[in-house]
C-alpha cells in the first residue's frame, strides 16, 4: 500500500510508524479513553479522544488529531466541544502561503494565518510540549 499523499499539509507522505509510536505510549495514559488509527478522511490520522472525567462537565468532547509526516512535518489538532461553542488550536510544521513552516494556530478558533514559532525536532519532543499544552487548558478548565 502506497502511504497517501496530497492532503494538504505536507509534500510527504504519513509516517505510520511514528503515528503507531505515539499511539502506544499515549493510550496507556489514564488521560486518554481511546487512540485509534484512521484514514476515513482519506488520509491517515491518530485521533485521541480524551477520558470524559478527566474534564469538567461543561466539555462534551475532546480530542487530539495527529498526522505526522515521513519529512517531519505535523499537524496536531486539538478540539474541545462545548454545549455553545467549541474550543481548539493547532501545531503545525509544513510548508504554507500564510506562516513559516513551523506555526501554531492559537486558541479559541484555530485562526489563519497562525503564529510564528518553532517546534523541537524530535517527535516524542513536539508530543511531550502539546500535551503539557493540553494539561495547562485543563487545568485553566478546572479554575474556571
Amino acid at each position: 500500500m502506497v502511504p497517501p499523499t496530497g492532503d494538504g499539509g505536507s509534500p510527504a507522505p504519513i509516517d505510520r510508524p511514528i503515528l503507531e509510536f505515539i499511539q502506544t505510549r499515549i493510550q496507556a495514559t489514564r488521560q486518554v479513553s481511546q487512540a485509534t488509527i484512521t484514514d476515513a478522511s482519506g488520509h491517515l490520522e491518530l485521533t485521541v479522544v480524551f477520558t470524559p472525567a478527566y474534564y469538567p462537565a461543561s466539555v462534551d468532547d475532546a480530542r487530539l488529531s495527529v498526522r505526522w509526516y515521513t519529512n517531519d512535518d505535523f499537524k496536531l489538532h486539538y478540539r474541545e466541544e462545548h454545549a455553545d461553542h467549541a474550543w481548539e488550536c493547532r501545531w503545525d510544521r509544513h510548508p504554507n502561503p500564510h506562516n513559516t513552516r513551523d506555526h501554531f494556530h492559537p486558541p479559541p478558533t484555530a485562526a489563519t494565518p497562525g503564529e510564528d514559532t518553532t517546534w523541537p525536532v524530535d517527535h516524542r519532543d513536539v508530543v511531550a510540549f502539546v500535551l503539557n499544552e493540553i494539561e495547562d487548558r485543563i487545568a485553566t478548565l478546572w479554575s474556571e
